[in-house]
């Protein structure tokens, strides 16, 4: 965990010295570029740098490949990447194979401790149980080190602490990979995806999801989800609801929820929900300590990087993709970017300067673009999320305030990602000071 990392980092000067003093110097190691994750988007980065001629290497944690596909083994995945359904072991596997193909070096269980930068190359030391401590140095880095749940602590639900409270991926791991049911009756706070889908798989294991619990007015998961996971099983989603407290002492007895009626708690409303296990599924955040350790600027919407039309962040040569720039809702979607970014330094390497860039700026009822500029000179994909549920909508874009482009939308809601393509004809007139606005109307 991050606390582990610091205490590592702070030390492997001292190590290095050690190592030295013993005849055992830091292993060092060269290539032109360095994944950091090897998730579906540190995969789908690493075999683009590759097929342009880039020696590359790939580093995660995790004893596998795959990230956190490898424990959710529901199926919805590929639909865009393979036109087919596929479950998510099955996702990444098809990746690892074409990565087997490639003359890409991968390294697991291996922990980066610190991402620095010298004169001529981008510094990384990291440690494993097979190498030891290592110092990495590469002309290019990605980043693709994914994302993590939010827990109790983040949502401050006041109330005893008991046994028996999960987030819903650490329960998706226990159930799918380690093969234990960590409760009987259930209940979840928050409608993100994986609430949604663990709801179904704990019903599938024969126990009882009293409740899904969510304090907006609209669910955060997919639609599909809803439907599949909840209206399919039957199982109460409490929108516009709140915990109020979680009962239990040694182990959770229930939890009380109050509902929102505008904009006020009712507390006289509230009513208590029996339970012996609370799923927490309330929001994911990119996995972004390497990165403010680094130095590298933060975006305050999607606690991700800042990055240009590039994909690349604030230190030049590092670049960001997938849920470690900002939360996906598609896997699919994350291996597209992926590859961009691969695309993008392999390009870098190759000496490509982005000659000039305009800024991107959100309209009404957009929480954030991803990029945060466009290259008027390239084809640029972007992303974003809306503000509001709202039918009937459309995308207004505008160049210094006059419409480029716009695009009629049949639904919007916040949880779903929607995505746009800029071709240079649609920026033709930029001038240097421009600024592109995307708005929902």
């Amino acid at each position: 965990d991050a606390r582990d990392r610091n205490e590592l980092r702070s030390d492997y000067q001292a190590w290095w010295q050690f190592c030295h003093s013993q005849g055992e110097p830091m292993k060092q190691l060269i290539f032109d570029a360095v994944v950091i994750g090897g998730g579906a988007a540190g995969m789908a980065a690493a075999i683009e740098l590759d097929s342009r001629g880039n020696s590359v290497l790939v580093l995660d944690r995790e004893e596998s490949l795959g990230g956190i596909l490898m424990q959710c083994i529901h199926n919805g995945f590929g639909l865009i990447e393979f036109d087919e359904e596929l479950t998510g072991p099955e996702f990444a596997q098809r990746f690892e194979e074409k990565l087997q193909t490639r003359n890409i070096q991968v390294l697991l269980k291996t922990t980066v401790l610190d991402i620095r930068e010298d004169d001529k190359h981008k510094v990384i030391y990291a440690v494993s149980a097979k190498k030891g401590m290592m110092r990495i140095e590469a002309r290019a880095i990605v980043l693709a080190m994914g994302c993590r749940e939010r827990n109790r602590g983040n949502i401050r639900i006041p109330g005893a602490r008991p046994a028996g409270i999960y987030t819903a991926g650490l329960a998706q791991r226990l159930v799918n990979i380690e093969g234990y049911i960590p409760g009987k009756d259930v209940a979840i706070i928050g409608s993100g995806d994986i609430g949604l889908i663990m709801a179904r798989r704990m019903s599938w294991s024969g126990c009882k999801v009293h409740a899904v619990i969510e304090i907006l007015p609209y669910p955060s998961g997919l639609t599909r989800n809803i439907v599949q996971c909840l209206n399919d099983f039957n199982i109460p989603l409490y929108l516009s609801h709140m915990v109020t407290n979680i009962y239990g002492k040694d182990r959770v007895e229930g939890i009380e929820i109050a509902p929102i009626e505008a904009g006020a708690l009712m507390s006289e409303k509230a009513f208590r929900i029996a339970c012996d296990t609370v799923l927490l599924s309330v929001g994911l955040v990119p996995e972004n300590e390497l990165s403010r350790d680094a130095g590298i600027e933060i975006h305050l919407a999607t606690n991700g990087p800042w990055v240009d039309s590039m994909l690349m962040t604030t230190m030049p040569g590092v670049f960001a993709c997938g849920n470690v720039l900002h939360v996906h809702d598609l896997v699919d979607y994350v291996v597209e970017e992926a590859r961009r970014a691969g695309a993008n330094a392999a390009a870098w390497l190759s000496g490509y300067r982005a000659e000039r860039e305009i800024r991107v700026k959100s309209g009404s009822n957009i929480r954030y673009i991803m990029p945060m500029r466009v290259n008027p000179e390239r084809e640029n994909r972007l992303y974003m999320r809306a503000l509001v549920v709202k039918n009937d909508a459309r995308l207004d874009v505008r160049l210094d305030g006059t419409e480029v482009k716009s695009r009629k939308l049949a639904h919007v809601q916040p949880s779903e990602m929607l995505s746009l393509t800029l071709k240079p004809e649609d920026l033709a007139a930029a001038r240097r000071d421009s600024t592109l606005e995307i708005a929902l109307v």
